[in-house]
């Protein structure tokens, strides 16, 4: 949510070099859409099975189906899109700094914090998932 705030602000309060221009900035519309779905999708999934969503609580079940077969985060990932669409949307060059921060800071203090868990209460299940699935895509 930080990063999406940042990103408005500074497309308004920071106006620097707008990159694209209408009719092409709707087509972030789509990545946005399909951000969102894949959170909810992730998110439904993790509900299903009755197991956490949030980093810092233990999850009782490894996900490996549904999104979790193209992405090892796909809530990482549909964030990261929605970032991206959104500075689509705006067009302008600076809003292209937050899809990228968001991958870097997610990735290096979240996620990596994150599989370590996995790995350690999943061990090998999680390790041969690990290697069939990337990080990312």
């Amino acid at each position: 949510m930080i990063f999406l705030l940042l990103s408005i602000g500074s497309h308004f309060i920071f106006p620097v070099k707008k990159i694209i221009h209408p009719p092409y900035t709707y087509s972030g519309i789509i990545f946005i859409a399909a951000g969102v779905a894949l959170n909810i999708w992730a998110d439904v999934m993790f509900k299903k099975d009755k197991t956490t969503v949030k980093p810092h609580e233990e999850p009782t079940k490894l996900k490996t189906s549904g999104p979790f077969r193209i992405s090892r985060h796909p809530m990482y990932l549909g964030m990261a899109m929605v970032l991206l669409g959104l500075a689509v949307v705006l067009g302008s060059l600076i809003t292209f700094i937050f899809p990228a921060g968001f991958i870097i800071i997610a990735d290096f203090v979240f996620i990596s914090f994150e599989e370590k868990n996995l790995e350690r209460i999943f061990g090998k299940e999680y390790f041969d998932y690990r290697q069939k699935v990337r990080r990312w895509l």
